[in-house]
């Protein structure tokens, strides 16, 4: 199944209080601390308005207006562009505006911290979802650890493999509309991939202990209590997998860039691409 027209909902709030990041920077909001010389935010913008796939950008967060300065002041005026003020979590934020007027269907799902984000990436994830309802994007171990052996991520294991979040959600439809509910439920566990399975029943839940179900399999579990088809979408990037969350994700994020060819950020990774 092929869908164009695809609006991005680039979340860019914080939690509440200090953002360490931020503050590391000097910066009140994280999505402007400069990664290579241009803050999160702009680049990320600019990668998802260079993808074929992408006719809008929707920028989500507490205050979005306060975050059109310096490198991200052209913002402001981009016709493509438009704002909205997130609400008390992610998912219910992205709930309230998936499928509106100012995001209609279908519409991907990223962060501002995802400085490496490149148009690759993102027509690989809305490429992956293929028929289903939901896709999820992530990268392996095996992936990921062959390129950079050191790096530190928070790793759900299943048979067959363990994997990382890449930030990027793929909702074809409507249908998508009792999954963004449900990660509203647990969104404070989702670094904790036990907790986030048990909701959708013990039995999935000591298959993915046990490690005696894959990914691929488990979500397709959940998906069928939500009544919607959810599939992994297992991208070929190793830079997908890194966000920058801490200062050492900085470092290796302005040592990647400094390194890959002038076209990272806006189109293909050096790492699969």
């Amino acid at each position: 199944m092929t869908r164009s027209g695809w609006t991005a909902i680039l979340l860019a709030g914080q939690r509440p209080g200090v953002d360490p990041l931020a503050q590391a920077f000097g910066e009140q909001w994280k999505a402007l601390v400069r990664v290579d010389g241009e803050a999160m935010l702009s680049r990320v913008a600019k990668t998802l308005l260079a993808s074929p796939s992408i006719a809008r950008v929707l920028i989500v967060a507490q205050q979005p207006e306060v975050l059109f300065t310096g490198d991200c002041a052209w913002l402001a005026t981009a016709p493509r562009v438009g704002t909205a003020i997130s609400t008390s979590g992610i998912a219910v934020s992205v709930a309230a505006l998936a499928g509106t007027e100012v995001a209609p269907w279908p519409v991907l799902v990223t962060t501002a911290d995802h400085p490496l984000l490149t148009s690759a990436m993102v027509e690989a994830a809305v490429a992956g979802v293929g028929g289903a309802d939901v896709g999820v994007g992530v990268v392996s171990s095996r992936t990921l650890l062959a390129v950079y052996p050191d790096n530190r991520r928070t790793w759900l294991k299943f048979a067959g493999g363990h994997w990382t979040g890449a930030n990027l959600f793929a909702l074809a439809s409507d249908k998508a509309m009792p999954a963004l509910l449900a990660w509203s439920e647990v969104e404070r566990d989702r670094k904790k991939a036990l907790k986030l399975i048990w909701h959708f029943g013990p039995l999935l839940a000591i298959r993915a202990l046990t490690r005696t179900i894959t990914l691929a399999g488990a979500l397709a579990k959940a998906g069928r209590k939500l009544g919607a088809r959810v599939v992994p979408i297992d991208l070929p990037f190793a830079e997908a997998g890194i966000d920058v969350d801490k200062p050492s994700d900085h470092i290796l994020a302005e040592l990647i860039l400094r390194q890959a060819p002038p076209s990272i950020g806006v189109g293909e990774n050096r790492a699969g691409g």
